[in-house]
């Protein structure tokens, strides 16, 4: 299992985390999903595939920088 941590710099309410959470939740491997909304970042634990995370993300309506 690994971690990876992503920033995503347009997360700007809860809703945001709520969606962001939902969607990455959903991609094969991932065991856990943090959203940081002071730092604006993505930590997500397991060993998923980092494009199928971002392309989740990207679902939520966001963009990895």
């Amino acid at each position: 299992m690994h971690q990876l941590v992503l920033s995503v710099p347009n997360i700007s309410c809860g809703r945001c985390v709520e969606a962001i959470q939902e969607e990455v939740g959903l991609v094969a491997g991932v065991h856990a999903v943090t959203v940081d909304l002071a730092t604006r970042t993505v930590r997500v634990d397991g060993d998923a595939d980092r494009a199928a995370v971002v392309a989740a993300i990207a679902e939520a309506g966001h963009q990895v920088a």
